[in-house]
């Protein structure tokens, strides 16, 4: 029987879990560090769910795993064979799903393990990141028939939803990255590296910080950074009357 206010609460209990998501990842810049964090949060927003993991593939190749609980975290690692849902889930690019592992005749060593640890129902599904990352989001739970179609429907909007979010942590990591070498470069430069040596002494501060004084001087005066340098270089160099 259709029920608009069950309806109603499913749809309020997934864009929460969506917001925290969102909120949990927003300023993270590490990759490792957003997987745990996704693992963490989607153990305890999905109901039925006791454990989570991440399987992640770097140009094809298997690049590491994260897990809500180390014990797990075997289940996810494809070091140990490529027959397993995650790598079901990313091959055939949709969710899978075994509701009860005791009669899984798929990924029989696999399932043999999960068993061994307690998990009796799994659902992977497939994470696109970017050109260079995709993964498999898995939930695991400790008794059959947990994972039910409203749950797998959650799942599949998380795990398009965690694509988008670990894109934008790659996109902030390469930007730090690209910062920290145009840094380097700087604090090299003529006479920008003059100046930053003039502020470092002025103020007894490190290199990084005079250069962040510099740049924070070039956009009140609104002019290029070079020119801010340029400027402090000339009036110290000036002798001093009298």
């Amino acid at each position: 029987m259709h029920d608009p206010a069950v309806e109603t609460l499913g749809v309020l209990e997934t864009a929460g879990l969506l917001r925290e998501l969102t909120a949990g990842l927003l300023e993270v810049t590490d990759f490792d560090e957003a997987l745990t964090r996704l693992v963490t949060i989607a153990r305890d927003a999905v109901p039925g769910v006791s454990w989570c993991g991440f399987t992640v593939l770097r140009a094809g190749e298997p690049a590491g795993v994260a897990a809500s609980d180390a014990r797990l975290a075997e289940l996810d690692d494809l070091g140990h064979g490529p027959e397993s849902p995650a790598m079901s889930a990313i091959h055939r690019r949709e969710l899978v799903v075994s509701a009860d592992l005791a009669t899984e005749q798929r990924w029989r060593s696999w399932t043999d393990r999960a068993g061994a640890l307690g998990v009796r129902a799994v659902l992977s599904a497939p994470v696109d990141v970017d050109e260079q990352v995709i993964g498999a989001l898995n939930l695991y739970a400790d008794t059959p028939d947990a994972l039910t179609a409203r749950r797998q429907l959650t799942a599949m909007l998380l795990a398009e939803h965690a694509g988008l979010l670990l894109a934008a942590v790659r996109g902030r990591a390469r930007q730090a990255t690209l910062a920290a070498e145009i840094d380097g470069s700087l604090l090299q430069e003529g006479v920008v590296g003059q100046a930053i040596g003039v502020i470092m002494t002025q103020r007894g501060c490190p290199a990084p910080e005079a250069l962040q004084v510099l740049r924070s001087a070039a956009t009140a005066l609104s002019i290029p950074l070079r020119e801010v340098a340029e400027r402090l270089v000339v009036t110290v160099s000036r002798p001093r009357e009298g």
